[in-house]
């Protein structure tokens, strides 16, 4: 598991949880999460606190998502050609979601998905607050029509109950 953008680290430990479960039916082998924040500090105190073994499970990187370095280091971390879930939950803006997009597609395998969180922001009737960022949604169909992007197809259909705070963020790589 990739995630980007981990803020507190609650869904560090959540993600690193239900990766335990699928390990426990052998859909996994290794539970393991990649989070990527700007300052983890925040994060590194919140999950001492909530889980002092946490460093077993999960590797904290200190980086921005637009830079491509920050990709480079995961890769050292997670060979491409891993089987790997990316979940983007960033800044919620253009320029950082399709740098996300950009940057860390290569780690998701056919069949697998990148999840794009939060395209809520850019559907009026969704927004709780004037001041959410925007431009998720447009990132995500602008990168879709690039090259690299038609790899991806949107899984609209597993929107089960028509509503979700990721409309149009669930992204399967079909080649």
């Amino acid at each position: 598991m990739i995630e980007l953008g981990a803020y507190g680290g609650g869904s560090a430990l959540w993600f690193r949880d239900r990766l335990r479960t699928l390990a426990s039916y052998k859909r996994v082998t290794e539970p393991f999460v990649v989070s990527i924040e700007i300052d983890p500090s925040q994060m590194i105190e919140a999950l001492d606190a909530a889980d002092p073994d946490w460093r077993s499970s999960i590797q904290l990187i200190a980086g921005d998502v637009r830079d491509p370095v920050t990709a480079e280091r995961v890769a050292e971390i997670v060979p491409v050609g891993t089987p790997v879930l990316v979940a983007e939950d960033s800044a919620h803006v253009y320029e950082t979601t399709w740098a996300a997009l950009a940057n860390f597609s290569r780690f998701v395998q056919p069949d697998g998905y990148f999840v794009v969180e939060d395209g809520c922001v850019d559907i009026e009737e969704l927004r709780l607050d004037d001041g959410w960022p925007r431009g998720v949604l447009p990132a995500v169909r602008d990168w879709l029509a690039t090259e690299e992007g038609q790899a991806f197809r949107v899984r609209r259909d597993l929107e089960l109950y028509g509503l979700t705070s990721s409309p149009e963020g669930l992204l399967q790589r079909i080649r």
